[in-house]
């Protein structure tokens, strides 16, 4: 028998989200892109060794996956403010003390799910164009022969992620999107209807939850 939940956050609660996030980009100041990646995939990798993880819970999971690979993959190349922005949701992963402890079963992981999810409001834009990409190269490596993972940078890529890039700047400059919680209405949407990284497109991770 299953038991579905509604969960609906405040003002005050996401704006408590807001501080914890704020908390740990002033922690995280000076840590390199790879070390605030390699903060998140600890998460990532403790939740593949647990049982039961509720589904809400793994679906945030594989977008928090996605965020790492925006940082790791170098034929997406993100740079400037545009890394930043993904740079900055990762802080939190990589610093921050949990609400909840992760070793409690079923809601170990609660506030790390909500966490992403109010990353994913915020960065929506970019994980679509981040996911039209892999999609893109992974299309292009089938009809060139190429496995995707050895193509790196490459000149054919350039113009597809430079307009994906562009696309998405464009679109967040439009929504004027500022901090959690705010532009996208009550739900990304993201980690339940945006199912293209689990399609089989390659990119850097690609983690599992049984």
């Amino acid at each position: 028998m299953s038991l579905t939940v509604t969960l609906e956050l405040s003002e005050k609660d996401i704006a408590h989200f807001n501080r914890a996030a704020e908390k740990a980009r002033t922690m995280a100041e000076g840590m390199s892109n790879e070390e605030v990646a390699s903060g998140a995939v600890v998460l990532l990798v403790k939740a593949q060794q647990m049982e039961d993880v509720p589904e809400f819970v793994k679906q945030r999971l594989i977008v928090l996956d996605t965020l790492v690979a925006m940082i790791r993959d170098e034929g997406w190349a993100l740079s400037g403010e545009d890394a930043e922005h993904v740079r900055s949701a990762l802080m939190y992963f990589s610093v921050a003390g949990d609400a909840i402890p992760d070793h409690i079963p079923v809601l170990g992981l609660l506030d790390d799910a909500i966490m992403i999810e109010l990353c994913a409001r915020e960065l929506q834009h970019e994980l679509e164009a981040y996911d039209d990409f892999c999609e893109y190269r992974q299309r292009e490596t089938e009809r060139r022969g190429l496995a995707p993972e050895s193509v790196g940078r490459a000149d054919w890529l350039d113009a597809r992620r430079d307009e994906l890039q562009e696309r998405m700047r464009r679109r967040r400059s439009r929504d004027g999107n500022s901090g959690f919680g705010k532009g996208y209405g009550s739900s990304s949407g993201y980690a339940s209807s945006r199912a293209g990284y689990t399609s089989g497109c390659w990119r850097p991770g690609m983690f599992k939850f049984g």
